[in-house]
């Protein structure tokens, strides 16, 4: 069987290598963050790169189930910050915790008309699919 996608790797050690050395850019699409239900319905969309401003609810860890804003999105780190969810240095200073967007869920979308495109675009590819899926 020949391999369906050549530029990318079953290797472990080139994957962790195209993981961690990807560009900015690449980068932006691994930190997509699953829609919740409603959005999921209303969009056709699974899920999205997350942004700051999104409000989103907190699936995984201690912090399970808060929801909150992100603050920044923290690409070198893969990392989000949200409001409100930090943690006490032992001087007393507050540091945000990062959490990985797919231990996230997004609740309220931060639209302008670039993210609108993209979601209509990812929807228009769903309903083609589903089409020929029929035939």
């Amino acid at each position: 069987m020949t391999k369906i996608n050549s530029s990318l790797h079953s290797s472990r050690r080139k994957s962790r290598k195209s993981h961690f050395s990807a560009p900015s850019s690449v980068r932006r699409v691994i930190m997509s963050a699953p829609l919740n239900k409603e959005l999921r319905e209303k969009y056709n969309v699974r899920s999205i790169p997350i942004r700051k401003d999104d409000e989103v609810m907190i699936t995984r860890g201690s912090n399970k189930g808060r929801e909150a804003k992100v603050t920044s999105v923290y690409r070198l780190k893969y990392l989000v910050h949200l409001e409100r969810v930090s943690r006490e240095k032992s001087n007393g200073q507050s540091v945000p915790i990062g959490i990985h967007p797919s231990k996230c869920v997004i609740t309220k979308l931060k639209l302008d008309k670039d993210r609108e495109s993209i979601l209509e675009r990812i929807k228009k590819g769903r309903e083609i699919k589903a089409k020929a899926k029929e035939t």
